[in-house]
C-alpha cells in the first residue's frame, strides 16, 4: 500500500508580528493559520489518493501542541492519520534542522532508504513566514529520494509520478519513481472544505506526538544549537518613496489629462534623509578572534543555461562574488560552475563578466538543469575546491538546488537575498568574534522585516534575488581560466526523466531589460489583461522598450505564466516607469517593483496600499481609464520617455 504524506506547517499573521526587545522577531500573540502552499499540498494528496487503488493518507508538522488543531483540520479533510514532532529543544531550528528533524520523523515512522519506500511525500512549496522553499529539497536529500517542486499539477500513471513543474519562461513535465517529494504551488487544485462527517470524526481522532528522544534526534543537531545558520538581527523595511501625485478630473479623459500634466511637471520630491552610517561592531580586547573557514577560500557562483544562453541572474550573481572576494583575503578567486554541452563559448562570456575560473562540466545528459546530478555534481565540486562562499540565483532551479546541496554539506542555506556583505560576529556568550563572516540580508515576513542571516559552516550558501544586482559590465580583456571537471554520476542521478521542456515568450530576461513595464493584478482580469498588453504595445510602437508583467494573485488562478510574475516570489524590476494595474500593493507585490523609477498606480480604490507606493496616481476604473491612456500614448504620450 502506498503512504501519501503531507508535510504541513502552521504559520503566523505576518501583520500580527511584533519585534522583540532583542531584535528578533517575537511571533508568540499572533494569530496562526495553516500556510497557504501546504493547504494546495493537503488537497494534492487527497487528489492522489483518487488516482491510487490502495493509498493510505498521513499528515506530519513540526512545531508546538496548538499545531494540533491544524492537523485536525487536515483529518476532517479526509487524512487518516496524523503525527506532530513538538519539544522546546527545537525551538530556534533553521531550515537545516527542520528538515533533519522531519525527515528523522519519517524515518521514525519507517519511510526512508532501506525502510518503506513504498510512499510519496507532498509539501507546499514555502511558507509565508520564511519564503524560502527549503525544507522539501532538505527532506527528500534526507531521505535520499528523489524530488520536483514548484509543481503546479501532479498525476499518478502506471505507478510513477507525473509532474508538471513551473520554471522561468515555462514549464517541464517530469516522471519520477516512487519514492520522491513534490512540493506544490498555489497553482494547483485549491483545497476542499472540511465535511462535516469528517470534521465530527477528526474531534475524537488522536494526534500523535512525538519529542526529539521518540525519534533519535541527538540535542546537539535539534533547535538553534543545531542549526549552521542563524538570525542575527532583524530591522523594519520602511518606504523611501515620496508622497504620490494624485490625478483629479471629472471623468476617465480628465483623470488622464491630469496624469500628463503632473508627469510632465515630475513628481513629489523626497527631503534629504541623512542615512546614519553603521557603527563598527565594538570587539573587546579579550576576545578571540576565530577563523571557521578551516582552510576553505574562494566565492562559488552557478551559471544556470537556458536555451543555449546563461541567465541573467546567473551572470547578476557575478556583481556580489567579486564584491566579496575583494574583502576577503587577497587573491580570493570567483569560479563559476558551468554545466551541460558546447560550453567554450559560454564559458568564456562568464569570464569576460568577473569569473575568474570557470570550472566547466560537458554532458549532454545535461542540456537541461536536473536536480539530482547537479547535486551531485556540486557536492563533487564543492569537496574538490572548498569555496568558502556558494551564490546560487533564486530562480525555481536555483532554490530547489541550493538547500539540497546544503544538505550534503551540511552547510544549511540562506534564501533570496538582497544584500550580501563580509562582516565580523561577536558572540557576547562565547567571548569570541567569527571574522570574516558572510552577512547575508533577506527581506522576510511578508517583506516588512530585513533579516541578517549568518552561517558557520563552509561553504556558506545563500541564494540571491533575481534582479536584484547589476550585471556586471562586460570586459573582453579579462583574462580566467576555464578548467574542465569529470564527475562521478550513477544510474540513480538520472532515474528522474524530462518527458517535456516548454519555454514560453516571457523568458529569462524581457523584464529585466524593459525600460516600461505594465502590470496587471486582480483588477484586470475581467478581460484577460486585454488592456494591459495595449498599453504594453502602444508603447513598443514608439520605440520603447515595453514589457507586460502579472502579480501573483493572476498566476495562482492560472492566468498568466509565472514567467512574468512580480514580487517577492516572482521577479525583481528596476524599470524606469511601473504601471500598476489593478493592483492592490500586498508588500510581497511592492517587493518586486518598488526600486522602480517612477511607479504609476491606476485602481479603482482610492484606499488600496499601492498608491502609498506611488509616485502618480489615477481613481478609476479599469475599463474606463486603460482605453484613455491607450489613446494618449498612441497620441505620443510616452510617460516622460524618449521615443525613438
Amino acid at each position: 500500500m502506498t503512504t501519501i504524506i503531507s508535510l504541513m506547517k502552521q504559520v503566523p499573521l505576518p501583520s500580527q508580528m511584533r519585534m522583540g526587545e532583542d531584535g528578533l522577531m517575537d511571533r508568540t500573540k499572533a494569530k496562526s493559520i495553516i500556510n497557504v502552499d501546504c493547504s494546495f499540498a493537503l488537497e494534492a494528496g487527497l487528489q492522489l489518493r483518487g488516482m491510487m487503488e490502495d493509498a493510505r493518507l498521513i499528515v506530519c508538522s513540526m512545531g508546538p501542541p496548538s499545531f494540533e488543531q491544524s492537523l485536525k483540520t487536515a483529518l476532517a479533510m479526509g487524512y487518516d492519520e496524523a503525527y506532530l514532532l513538538s519539544d522546546r529543544k527545537l525551538g530556534g531550528s533553521d531550515t537545516f534542522t527542520t528538515g533533519l528533524a522531519i525527515s528523522k520523523m519519517l524515518r521514525h515512522l519507517g519511510f526512508g532508504r532501506g525502510l518503506n519506500e513504498d510512499f510519496i511525500v507532498v509539501a507546499g512549496r514555502q511558507t509565508s513566514d520564511g519564503d524560502t522553499a527549503h525544507v522539501p529539497s532538505q527532506v527528500a536529500e534526507n531521505l535520499d529520494i528523489p524530488q520536483a517542486t514548484f509543481i503546479e499539477d501532479v498525476q499518478f500513471k502506471e505507478g510513477k509520478i507525473i509532474a508538471r513543474r513551473i520554471i522561468e519562461g515555462g514549464y517541464q513535465i517530469l516522471r519520477l519513481p516512487i519514492p520522491c517529494t513534490l512540493s506544490l504551488t498555489p497553482t494547483g487544485i485549491p483545497p476542499r472544505r472540511p465535511s462535516l462527517a469528517g470534521a465530527v470524526r477528526a474531534r475524537s481522532s488522536q494526534i500523535t506526538i512525538f519529542s526529539i528522544n521518540d525519534i533519535d534526534l541527538a540535542e546537539e543537531k535539534a533547535g538553534l544549537i543545531g542549526s549552521p545558520t542563524i538570525v542575527a538581527k532583524v530591522a523594519n523595511i520602511k518606504s523611501e518613496r515620496a508622497p504620490i501625485v494624485m490625478s483629479t478630473g471629472a471623468d476617465s479623459k480628465a483623470l488622464v489629462d491630469d496624469l500628463i500634466h503632473s508627469m510632465k511637471h515630475g513628481k513629489n520630491s523626497l527631503e534629504a534623509v541623512v542615512k546614519k552610517e553603521a557603527k563598527a561592531a565594538v570587539i573587546p580586547e579579550a576576545y578571540e578572534t576565530v577563523d571557521f573557514r578551516n582552510g576553505a577560500s574562494g566565492v562559488l557562483t552557478w551559471a544556470e543555461v537556458a536555451s543555449g544562453k546563461i541567465a541573467r541572474s546567473s551572470l547578476e550573481l557575478l556583481t556580489p562574488a567579486k564584491k566579496l572576494a575583494s574583502a576577503l583575503d587577497p587573491g580570493t578567486k570567483v569560479r563559476t560552475v558551468l554545466i551541460g554541452s558546447s560550453l567554450e563559448e559560454l564559458a568564456q562570456e562568464l569570464i569576460y563578466h568577473g569569473s575568474d575560473e570557470v570550472i566547466v562540466i560537458e554532458d549532454e545528459r545535461l542540456n537541461e538543469y536536473r536536480i539530482l546530478p547537479f547535486a551531485a555534481i556540486f557536492e563533487q565540486v564543492i569537496k574538490a575546491y572548498k569555496p568558502e562562499i556558494a551564490l546560487f540565483a533564486a530562480t525555481t532551479a536555483g532554490r530547489e538546488l541550493a538547500p539540497r546541496i546544503g544538505v550534503k554539506t551540511q552547510s544549511g542555506v540562506t534564501a533570496d537575498c538582497t544584500a550580501l556583505e563580509i562582516g565580523v560576529h561577536v558572540d557576547n556568550k562565547k567571548k569570541v568574534v567569527y571574522a570574516p563572516i558572510l552577512e547575508s540580508r533577506r527581506p522576510t515576513y511578508g517583506e516588512s522585516k530585513l533579516a541578517t542571516i549568518l552561517g558557520f559552516v563552509c561553504p556558506q550558501i545563500s541564494t540571491a534575488r533575481a534582479g536584484t544586482f547589476e550585471v556586471p559590465l562586460r570586459d573582453e580583456n579579462r583574462v580566467g581560466v576555464v578548467t574542465p571537471f569529470v564527475p562521478k554520476l550513477g544510474e540513480k542521478e538520472f532515474v528522474t526523466e524530462i518527458l517535456e521542456t516548454v519555454r514560453g515568450e516571457g523568458g529569462l530576461s524581457s523584464l529585466f531589460e524593459a525600460d516600461v513595464i505594465v502590470t496587471g493584478g486582480r483588477g484586470a482580469i475581467g478581460d484577460d489583461m486585454a488592456l494591459v498588453k495595449q498599453l504594453s504595445a502602444a508603447l513598443k510602437e514608439h520605440g520603447i522598450k515595453s514589457e507586460w508583467a502579472v502579480s501573483r494573485p493572476v498566476v495562482d488562478l492560472g492566468l498568466c505564466e509565472y514567467a512574468r510574475q512580480i514580487g517577492q516570489t516572482g521577479k525583481t524590476v528596476r524599470p524606469k516607469v511601473y504601471i500598476a494595474v489593478g493592483i492592490s500593493g500586498a508588500i510581497q507585490h511592492i517587493a518586486g517593483m518598488k526600486e522602480a523609477e517612477t511607479i504609476v498606480a491606476i485602481n479603482h480604490n482610492a484606499k488600496e496600499s499601492i498608491f502609498s507606493n506611488a509616485d502618480f496616481g489615477i481613481v478609476g476604473e479599469y475599463e474606463e481609464i486603460m482605453p484613455e491612456l491607450i489613446e494618449a500614448v498612441k497620441n505620443g504620450f510616452v510617460f516622460g520617455l524618449d521615443a525613438k
